[in-house]
C-alpha cells in the first residue's frame, strides 16, 4: 500500500458571491488550477458555496449527489484524486453542514456532518441558520490511509478529536471559515496525527504530527501542497537519544527525522522513500511510538500504587541508556 499522498489545501481568501452557482464556478477554477501538482487529496473550505448567499442554510443546501458534487466528481475522475467537498446538504427536512468525500473514480465515498454547529440565536435554539448537528464521527479509509474530518466550531470539542484519533485516523482534515490558530497544532501534537486545514479566510495549513506547521497559505499563495506520509512514528527521546542520528546516518535524505518543537522531547520519523517502512526502522533501531511508551507506564502504575512490583515489560529499546547516547 502506498502511504504517501500529496495533499493540496485551498484558501478561499474571503471571496464571496451572491449565488451557489457563482461559488461553484469559482472553486472549480481553483481546483483545476492546482491539478498540475498531481494531488492525491484536495481539501476545500467549509460550505464554500454558501458564503454571501442570502437566506437560511436551506437556501444553499443541495442533495448528494447534486450539482456541486457532480461537478467535482468530473475533476476527481480526470485527475484520479480524492476531493473533500464541504457544502450544505439536504436530507429530507434536515440540512447539514457537511464534507462529502469524493473518490478518485468520482464516486461518493461518504460524508461527515458537522457534529457541533455554532449557535446563531441568543437563546441557543437555532444553529448556523438552520443546520442540524451530525450524530456520528466517521473515519474514511482512503487508498493511502485513514482520515477523519472536523468542521470549524468542532475545534472547541476535544472529546471528538480524541474519538477520531482512537478510531485510528492518521490525519484529520479541518474545513473551516477561519484559520483556527494554535489549537490545531495542539491537537496534532496531543494525538500525533496530521492536521490539514482548508479555510474561507486567513490561512490554510498543513501541520505535522508533532504540531509543526510545514506549509501555510497567504493572500499571494492561496493554495498549498505537500507530500504527507501516513506511515510515520512519533517517538520519545527517552531511551532513544541516539536514534535520530543513527537513522539519518543510515538513510540520509530518504527519511525525514524532525525535532522542531523546543522542549517537547519528541521526534518524528517520516519516510520520503516509498520503499521504506516505519515498522522496519523501528525493529532495526529499536524504538517505539510515544503512545506505547506512555501505555507501558499505565500498565505498571496500578501495581506500584498497590505496593507491588509490576510485571517486567520487554520494550524494543532493550537496556540501553535512558538518556545518554
Amino acid at each position: 500500500m502506498n502511504t504517501i499522498a500529496r495533499v493540496t489545501c485551498i484558501c478561499q481568501n474571503g471571496e464571496s458571491h451572491p449565488t451557489v452557482e457563482r461559488h461553484r464556478e469559482a472553486m472549480l477554477a481553483r481546483v483545476r488550477a492546482c491539478l498540475d501538482g498531481r494531488p492525491d487529496l484536495i481539501c476545500l473550505p467549509e460550505a464554500f458555496t454558501s458564503v454571501g448567499v442570502p437566506g437560511p442554510a436551506s437556501s444553499s443546501a443541495e442533495p448528494v449527489p447534486g450539482p456541486t458534487t457532480d461537478a467535482l466528481a468530473v475533476v476527481a475522475r480526470e485527475a484520479r484524486c480524492y476531493i473533500l467537498c464541504p457544502i450544505h446538504t439536504k436530507h429530507g427536512p434536515r440540512v447539514h453542514n457537511s464534507v462529502v468525500v469524493i473518490g478518485r473514480d468520482g464516486a461518493i465515498v461518504g460524508a461527515y456532518h458537522k457534529h457541533c454547529p455554532v449557535t446563531t440565536s441568543a437563546d441557543y435554539t437555532v444553529f448556523e441558520d438552520g443546520i442540524t448537528p451530525g450524530d456520528d464521527l466517521p473515519v474514511f479509509d482512503l487508498d493511502f490511509g485513514r482520515i477523519g474530518i472536523q468542521i470549524c466550531f468542532d475545534i472547541g470539542f476535544p472529546e471528538n478529536w480524541r474519538a477520531i484519533a482512537e478510531k485510528g485516523a492518521r490525519m484529520i482534515v479541518w474545513s473551516s471559515a477561519y484559520d483556527g490558530g494554535f489549537p490545531l497544532q495542539a491537537y496534532a501534537y496531543l494525538h500525533h496525527l496530521w492536521v490539514v486545514t482548508a479555510t474561507r479566510s486567513q490561512r490554510s495549513r498543513i501541520v505535522d504530527p508533532c504540531g509543526e506547521i510545514l506549509a501555510e497559505s497567504s493572500p499571494a499563495a492561496q493554495t498549498i501542497s505537500r507530500a504527507c506520509n501516513m506511515d510515520y512514528v512519533v517517538s520519545h527521546l527517552d531511551w532513544n537519544m541516539a536514534v535520530p542520528e543513527k537513522i539519518k546516518a543510515r538513510y540520509g535524505d530518504r527519511v525525514d527525522v524532525r525535532q522542531w518543537v523546543p522542549g517537547s522531547s519528541h521526534f518524528i520519523v517520516e519516510p520520503l522513500d516509498r520503499a521504506i517502512r516505519v515498522e522496519d526502522m523501528q525493529k532495526e533501531f529499536g524504538f517505539e511510538a510515544t503512545g506505547l511508551y506512555h501505555e507501558r507506564h499505565r500498565r505498571a502504575y496500578p501495581s506500584v500504587r498497590a505496593g507491588k512490583r509490576p510485571e517486567p515489560q520487554k520494550a524494543l529499546h532493550g537496556s540501553r541508556p535512558q538518556w545518554g547516547k
